[in-house]
C-alpha cells in the first residue's frame, strides 16, 4: 500500500520545483514522482523547501560528551584531546552506551541526518575480555532503532598502539588480538545483526582504525579474508605524525600502504585524508574511493584543511561526517567544506551548492552501502524541509540554502516516508538536549568512579 509525501517546494538536481508529490511504497522507497500537483487526502505535507536528508558518513557517538570540554587555552592538541577521549571510552558499559548513543542519534535526526556510519571500536570490557553476545554492538543497534536513524555499524579492527608499539592499557578493550580473531567476530556479529534488525535500517560494515593501529601483516590478512561486499572505512593521514611514522616504518605513506595491499577501491572510504601527497590524491581518485571529510572536527582538532577539490578533480567521491560531534549540523558541514577550500585556495565556488548537497547526502549513503535519499524513484524517501524565511535564510535563493541555512532552520525530518522530527524535537524521544544531559551526567559519574 502506497502513501504520499507532498512537498511545497523541492530542491531536485539543483533546481527548485513546486508541488512535488512522492508515492512511497511500504518499504519507504520512492515509487513515483509528480510535479505541479496538490496534496491528496492522507498525504504527509512538507512546507518550505525540501531537500534530500543528510547521510552522516563518520561518527564516534561517545565523543559527543567531549563537546565544549577540551578547550583549556593551554597546550591543546589532537593528542591531548585523545587522552580525554580515552577516559570517556574507559567508562562505557553497554547500558550506558545505549543511552548515550540514543541521545546522540536523536540529535542527528532532529538536525536532518537519517543515516549514520558509526565507526565503532569499543568492543570489549576495559581489561580486553569480551562481553557476551556482542553486547556493545547490539547496544548501538538498539540505540539507532530507538532514534529511527539508519545505522551502518562499522566494526573496527584495532590491534596496535602505533607502528611497532603494543596496545596501551586504555586501548585493550578495542582489540581482538589478531586480524583472524577480528574477522571471526565480525562474521558472527553480522549473523547476530541479521537476526535482530531490519537491514534496511541497521546493518554491519567494516573499518580499520588506521595503519598505525593495524600492522602490515594484518592488512594483508584482512585484504585476503574480508567479504568484498562490505563497505570498508579507515582513518587516513589525519595527522602529519601518522605520515612520518608510516614512512619510517614502511617506506610508504598510509595511502600507498593501502594500495600495496589491494585495499583501495570503490568500497573504501578514507576518513579525513588531510595530509596527502599528489601521488596519494591520484591513487584515491583512480580507485574511485570515497573521502570522508569532517570539517567541523578537523577545525576543532586543528588537523588542517584537506585537499577536497583536488581529490574530487582526481575522481574521488567526497562525503561528509560529524565525527566527534563538536557540532551536529549537516548544513554547517557543507558550508565548512566550501569555506575550507576558499581559505586554502583564495578562490570562491570550489563546490557549487548542488555539489555540497551530493556530498552530504548521496555520497555518505553510498559510503554506507545504502540507497541515496531523495526524490527519484528507487531512492529512500528520507527528506528534510527547511524554513526559507528564517532569520538566517530570509531572502536567500532556495537553490543556495547550503550556504545560508543551519540545523535550526530544519522544520521536519522524514525517514522512509514517515515523519521523525519537527522543529528540533524528536517525535518519539522528545528533546534531545534532555536525553544528552542525562547520559552525559551518568558518564561523568562513571569516569569519576574509574579514576584512582
Amino acid at each position: 500500500m502506497r502513501t504520499g509525501v507532498w512537498c511545497e517546494r523541492a530542491l531536485r538536481n539543483g533546481q527548485v520545483e513546486t508541488g512535488v508529490r512522492l508515492s512511497v511504497d511500504s518499504a519507504g522507497i520512492v515509487a513515483a514522482v509528480e510535479t505541479g500537483t496538490q496534496p491528496r487526502p492522507g498525504d504527509l505535507v512538507l512546507d518550505g523547501v525540501v531537500v534530500p536528508a543528510a547521510s552522516n558518513a563518520h561518527s564516534h557517538a561517545f565523543h559527543r560528551v567531549l563537546r565544549g570540554r577540551t578547550h583549556t587555552g593551554g597546550a591543546d592538541s589532537f593528542w591531548s584531546w585523545r587522552q580525554g577521549m580515552y577516559q570517556a571510552a574507559a567508562a562505557l558499559t553497554p547500558e550506558l552506551y545505549e543511552e548515550l548513543a540514543t541521545a546522540v542519534y536523536a540529535e542527528m535526526v532532529t538536525a536532518g541526518y537519517t543515516s549514520v556510519a558509526e565507526f565503532h571500536y569499543v568492543h570489549h570490557r576495559p581489561d580486553g575480555s569480551p562481553y557476551p553476545g556482542h553486547a556493545m554492538e547490539l547496544a548501538l543497534g538498539r540505540a539507532a532503532q530507538a532514534a529511527g536513524i539508519r545505522l551502518t555499524l562499522l566494526d573496527t579492527c584495532y590491534l596496535a598502539g602505533g607502528f611497532n608499539e603494543p596496545l596501551a592499557d586504555g586501548q585493550l578493550r578495542f582489540s581482538d588480538g589478531s586480524a583472524g580473531a577480528w574477522l571471526d567476530r565480525l562474521k558472527d556479529l553480522r549473523h547476530s545483526f541479521e537476526a535482530e534488525f531490519d537491514p534496511a535500517y541497521v546493518s554491519v560494515g567494516a573499518a580499520l582504525h588506521s595503519v598505525r593501529a593495524v600492522p602490515e601483516d594484518a592488512l594483508q590478512a584482512i585484504a585476503a579474508g574480508l567479504d568484498p561486499d562490505l563497505p570498508l572505512h579507515i582513518h587516513v593521514s589525519e595527522q602529519p605524525a601518522e605520515n612520518r611514522d608510516c614512512l619510517a616504518a614502511t617506506g610508504l605513506t598510509p595511502v600507498q600502504l593501502l594500495h600495496r595491499h589491494g585495499l583501495l577501491g570503490p568500497r573504501l572510504a578514507a576518513v579525513h585524508a588531510t595530509h596527502l601527497t599528489p601521488e596519494d590524491i591520484q591513487l584515491l581518485g583512480d580507485a574511485g574511493a570515497t573521502v570522508v571529510m569532517c570539517p567541523s572536527t578537523e577545525a576543532d582538532l586543528a588537523d588542517g584543511i584537506g585537499p577536497a577539490a583536488a581529490l574530487a578533480d582526481a575522481g574521488a567521491r567526497i562525503a561528509l561526517g560529524s565525527d566527534q560531534h563538536a557540532i551536529i549540523d549537516p548544513w554547517l558541514e557543507m558550508r565548512a567544506l566550501e569555506h575550507g577550500e576558499r581559505l586554502a585556495s583564495g578562490t570562491r565556488g570550489r563546490f557549487a551548492p548542488a555539489d555540497l548537497h551530493r556530498a552530504v547526502s548521496d555520497a555518505g549513503a553510498a559510503a554506507q552501502g545504502r540507497r541515496a535519499p531523495g526524490f527519484a524513484p528507487g531512492t529512500s524517501c528520507d527528506l528534510m524541509s527547511v524554513d526559507p524565511a528564517s532569520t538566517r535564510t530570509a531572502g536567500s535563493d532556495p537553490a543556495q540554502l547550503a550556504l545560508a541555512a543551519t540545523a535550526q532552520d530544519v522544520t521536519a525530518v522524514v525517514v522512509g516516508g514517515t515523519l521523525a522530527a519537527e522543529r528540533g524535537r524528536h517525535l518519539r524521544l522528545g528533546d534531545p538536549g534532555t536525553l544528552l544531559a542525562s547520559a552525559a551526567a551518568k558518564l561523568d559519574a562513571a569516569v569519576r568512579e574509574g579514576q584512582p
